[in-house]
């Protein structure tokens, strides 16, 4: 099959042949239809994921249709259309048993712990409990989404931060995954305030559902913070904010901007630990709060909203793009501002498939 393929961190990946992945008993291979360009691969890619071991092939947010099913699986068939989160869980270990997949010690991760999805097919563990049946109906980048950005951000917002509406939602950072929080905030009643430092990201912002802006660019953080703080109803700050960017400074933005026993949500990766305004988190009682990713068990509500049309992940798509553009877009990713929206990868399978040796990553 093809894949985009690194052999080196940083060193600009390459599509070529290679082996067919390797179907496990609990497992499925899928063939993929679309898979996202999403900034946790260029992390990968970069060499800041201990779990990746070269050579690799990327991509982790995917929709696809079963090409194969291992003997053990018992609730999917060939032909299915299905996503699946990034975080696959074992199903067995306590952190599953207690319904918290998201972070099973036993996880797998396609595009980290074995190869991705940006190629024709892709393995995928333990199926039965992570793999979510999407209508084939549904738009190919709306169903690729919801594998992390959208996933990501709604299990933050509703299951961690108890976002409610009528509230105020910061959301710092506005690539994809910022995105879909302000579309999922405003989807569920939140006024939301968008800060970036590109004006386009900011003019997407507004489109999909941010009430203010704030434009970051040039200023001392203190007046992006009071800027911020001047667009709450009261002035006193926000209730929840979310930090999408993954740098210390953005960071302090978001949790100085919350009002007393607000709730601060980090998904932007970082590189390195940050230092914390932690004076400030005392002070007022504020949560800090992580999110990496949402089980298979807990898709049904996000759904509803996608399928309900009050959530259209698909209007956040502003490039699609072949396997063969994948390389160059993702090394642009590290760029200091990225296009606005996100970037879709299409894959288009050929019609005559090479036969290969399997191999096991």
């Amino acid at each position: 099959m093809q894949a985009v393929y690194f052999e080196e961190f940083g060193v600009l990946p390459v599509l070529r042949e290679v082996p067919e992945p390797l179907l496990s008993a609990a497992g499925v291979i899928v063939r993929v239809e679309a898979t996202g360009l999403c900034r946790s691969d260029w992390h990968g890619w970069v060499g800041h994921d201990a779990d990746i071991a070269l050579p690799h092939v990327p991509g982790h947010e995917l929709v696809g249709v079963i090409d194969e099913v291992g003997p053990l699986v018992r609730r999917y068939r060939v032909g299915q259309r299905v996503t699946v989160p990034f975080v696959c869980a074992c199903g067995e270990c306590p952190e599953c048993d207690s319904g918290n997949g998201q972070v099973c010690r036993n996880q797998t991760q396609p595009g980290f712990t074995h190869w991705g999805s940006y190629a024709e097919r892709v393995a995928l563990h333990n199926a039965d409990v992570n793999l979510i049946a999407i209508p084939d109906g549904l738009d190919a980048g709306a169903a690729a989404l919801l594998g992390c950005r959208f996933a990501t951000s709604y299990r933050g917002l509703v299951h961690q931060a108890g976002l409610q509406n009528g509230e105020t939602l910061v959301v710092v950072g506005c690539g994809g995954v910022g995105l879909s929080a302000v579309m999922i905030g405003r989807a569920l009643g939140a006024t939301v305030i968008a800060v970036d430092i590109s004006a386009a990201a900011l003019d997407a912002a507004t489109r999909v559902g941010a009430a203010h802006t704030v434009n970051s660019a040039g200023l001392e953080d203190a007046e992006v913070v009071r800027r911020i703080v001047a667009l709450t109803p009261d002035g006193s700050g926000a209730q929840v904010s979310l930090e999408a960017l993954g740098r210390e400074s953005t960071v302090a933005i978001g949790i100085r901007s919350l009002a007393t026993r607000g709730r601060h949500l980090q998904i932007g990766l970082l590189a390195d630990d940050p230092r914390l305004p932690l004076g400030r988190v005392i002070a007022r009682e504020l949560t800090v709060l992580g999110s990496h990713g949402m089980p298979a068990h807990d898709y049904p509500g996000l759904l509803d909203l996608v399928l309900s049309a009050r959530l259209r992940p698909n209007e956040l798509i502003s490039r699609r793009i072949t396997l063969a553009e994948a390389p160059k877009a993702l090394a642009a990713m590290g760029a200091a501002s990225p296009p606005a929206g996100v970037t879709l990868i299409e894959v288009a399978h050929r019609s005559q498939f090479h036969e290969m040796p399997r191999s096991a990553p």
